[in-house]
């Protein structure tokens, strides 16, 4: 017996390095599962059928469930159609696993409205809209008097969260906007049965090794049979575990990578000062001088 058996799941970006893990995991702990990769580039561009069929095969292979998707979740139809071919191969959806982004790296000065507009539609449209559609379909579910015990598990990233990255002013913007949708998307779907987590993941994927000042961190060689931190295949278990219908937790933003799993938490207060009247700028100098002493 697998801890996701009978549950339906959608994996985006699934077609390689932490989406194909999870889809990978997903199928040997019992669920069926929705491939989806458009089999794009690192920035985007393209499209290629292969990396989903591949995992598909893979899964199939080993006794397991699972259809192709390469649909955009970046396209309001195309997401809609993720969503509702997986009600129509298995029968229903509980899982929704938003993983698929792309990178197109520059420095503030010198990005182009492209390449902002294209790292925003890719992660955080291509978040929302696949939860759109998933949380209309729970929600008419919910609605009809069926139970609903769905999970969604988003992903932010350290460099949206807590290691903001020079030269990713867009990705940054992206992931922390996917830390904010989680929160608001936990507090709406409660009432449906419907729990949203997020998780800022370290691996090493083709994007990660693309970053400057990371790739030759993660593309450090690990000695045959040692344990490897930076294998994507680390995210998956906690994802998996997520994604379970008796997981009690919602709302919540975790950083994994190798075999450690934080809690994040979003911002908060740290200093504050009060004054009894309306506030000159001159009032704030005097009263911030403090701050940088």
């Amino acid at each position: 017996m697998g801890a996701l058996d009978g549950r339906v799941a959608i994996v985006t970006g699934a077609g390689r390095g932490i989406g194909r893990e999870h889809a990978l995991l997903f199928a040997r702990e019992g669920a069926a599962v929705v491939v989806n990769d458009l089999g794009g580039a690192n920035d985007g561009t393209g499209s290629d059928a292969g990396p989903a069929q591949e995992v598909v095969d893979e899964i199939l292979a080993a006794g397991g469930s699972a259809v192709a998707n390469t649909d955009n979740v970046a396209d309001w139809a195309g997401a809609e159609a993720l969503v509702r071919q997986a009600v129509e191969a298995f029968g229903g959806l509980d899982v929704l696993v938003n993983n698929a982004g792309i990178l197109r790296d520059a420095f503030i000065a010198g990005m182009t409205e492209q390449q902002w507009d294209a790292v925003i539609a890719v992660h955080l449209k291509g978040h929302f809209a696949p939860l759109r559609h998933a949380a209309a379909y729970w929600k008419d579910r919910a609605k009809a008097g069926e139970p609903v015990a769905a999970s969604v598990i988003n992903t932010a990233s350290a460099s949206g969260t807590f290691m903001p990255n020079a030269g990713q002013a867009n990705y940054g913007a992206a992931k922390a906007g996917i830390a904010a949708l989680t929160l608001v998307a936990a507090d709406e779907l409660e009432r449906y049965g419907v729990r949203v987590n997020a998780i800022a993941p370290i691996a090493r994927t083709r994007l990660t090794l693309a970053t400057p000042g990371m790739g030759a961190l993660f593309a450090a060689e690990i000695p045959e049979g040692e344990f490897d931190p930076f294998s994507p295949a680390n995210i998956s278990p906690l994802v998996a575990y997520l994604a379970r219908e008796k997981c009690p937790f919602t709302g919540k933003v975790f950083a994994v990578q190798g075999g450690a799993v934080s809690e994040l938490s979003g911002w908060h207060g740290t200093r504050t000062v009060e004054g009894d009247g309306p506030w000159t700028s001159d009032d704030i100098e005097a009263r911030l001088a403090e701050w940088v002493r």
